[in-house]
């Protein structure tokens, strides 16, 4: 009588724990950049870019677009190693592929040298 209970129960749980919802650690992170120019998806992110010499693709979202392409109401303008322009009616959107990196302008050596000595 309880291998039959223990049977049942197996039966019932089993389903419940393959439903079980567990976060996809390789998803990137949601991100919907603040200055979305209307017209261009909030939610539009830049994910890849491929520069070759015959071609430039960006995936936007998901969706592959080469250069002069429209993507939703705009038209891709530029494509560069870390940047995607769209230009809208309203103005233009740049989607950054690394958006929470600042670049900034290397310190010379000699001055970095004259820092350390100090």
């Amino acid at each position: 009588m309880s291998q039959l209970l223990v049977c049942i129960a197996v039966v019932l749980l089993v389903p419940t724990a393959q439903g079980a919802p567990f976060a996809d650690p390789m998803r990137p992170p949601d991100f919907a950049p603040a200055d979305a120019a209307p017209g261009v998806s909030a939610g539009s992110r830049l994910e890849s870019v491929l520069i070759a010499p015959d071609r430039r693709v960006a995936v936007i979202g998901g969706q592959q677009v080469r250069l002069g392409e429209k993507f939703g109401d705009g038209r891709v303008v530029r494509i560069t190693e870390s940047e995607v322009v769209i230009r809208t009616a309203e103005g233009t959107q740049t989607l950054k592929l690394f958006p929470e990196v600042e670049k900034r302008p290397r310190a010379r050596r000699e001055k970095r040298r004259e820092d350390d000595n100090n």
